[in-house]
């Protein structure tokens, strides 16, 4: 199922349930209801704002559905999230086998998602017009737990040819790096529903290992789909769309339901991730080899948009 990514980004909001659904309510003056979305079709609640208030029981309702409830501070990054206990009927198995996964496994799992990735970028990089060979040409690099660490090696260059030579990524920066933070966050939490749906536990990676990090895996799982943020935010950037604005925001929430290509044809972003969550539970239950990931290209809406610009 694809659900709603919903964004509350205003202040003086209060969300609360009522007989099925999320209401956002006004809390000022006569404190007037501004709108429903059943709670059945949200997939994650991104909340945007700093005078929000919420009820204990609509986060329960999002937990028992599976759905983020994600926390941002003032630069668009998701700072927290509240995920539910329980994910899938086979859950401790899953991570059971999870834990078990040897190093080998990790490090052969690790190199598929940052050629994946990489093989993304070059993709991306072609859409623009600029040079796709210096990424294309270290995909077919990549080692069994990239040793030589290509995945930053193409950071360095894939940055400089898609924005040019004076931009430097920057999480705390304003324009373009704010826009890419905004998408990431969406990007994270579709990433986190697709862990925990799959049965796995989101702080044991594949690679990611930072003590202070509870979302490894997440931030694992999602970097073959990063260049899909990168890309609108190019494209928003040539239509002198720099900032984040609630046009801008509306863009790239759209990018997970983008169809991309895959082995089983057009499939939504959102689809992909959940597809690729649970192609990692079937390796370590040993159900499977590889993971499925997404075929190189850009989604099909948006290279359609760029043809046509």
């Amino acid at each position: 199922m694809i659900g709603r990514i919903v964004e509350v980004a205003d202040d003086r909001r209060h969300l609360f349930m009522h007989r099925g659904f999320m209401v956002v309510q006004d809390t000022e003056g006569e404190r007037m209801e501004l709108g429903q979305v059943p709670l059945d079709d949200i997939a994650a609640v991104v909340a945007n704002a700093h005078g929000l208030s919420y009820t204990n029981n609509l986060l329960v309702a999002l937990a028992e559905r599976g759905a983020p409830f994600v926390l941002c501070t003032a630069n668009h990054n998701a700072v927290g999230m509240l995920l539910p206990i329980e994910g899938n009927f086979e859950q401790a198995k899953r991570i059971e086998a999870q834990i078990a996964a040897s190093l080998p496994t990790h490090k052969r799992l690790w190199a598929t998602v940052v050629r994946s990735k990489l093989e993304q970028q070059a993709a991306a990089l072609e859409a623009t017009g600029a040079p796709s060979a210096p990424l294309a040409a270290l995909a077919v690099k990549v080692k069994s737990g990239d040793p030589e660490n290509l995945e930053a090696q193409g950071a360095q260059r894939y940055w400089r040819l898609l924005f040019g030579d004076q931009f430097r990524r920057d999480q705390n920066g304003d324009g373009l790096n704010a826009m890419l933070n905004y998408g990431y966050t969406v990007l994270r939490a579709t990433a986190a529903r697709s862990v925990i749906a799959a049965g796995l536990h989101p702080s044991i990676g594949l690679h990611h290992s930072h003590d202070n990090n509870a979302m490894r895996l997440v931030d694992d799982l999602m970097e073959p789909f990063r260049p899909i943020v990168d890309l609108k935010v190019w494209q928003l950037q040539s239509h002198r769309e720099e900032h984040v604005t609630p046009d801008t925001k509306r863009a790239l929430v759209r990018t997970m339901y983008d169809d991309m290509q895959t082995d089983a044809g057009a499939t939504p972003v959102m689809v992909c991730m959940q597809k690729l969550a649970t192609s990692l539970a079937q390796v370590y239950l040993g159900e499977r080899d590889k993971l499925d990931l997404p075929l190189p290209g850009l989604p099909l809406a948006l290279a359609a948009a760029l043809q046509n610009e």
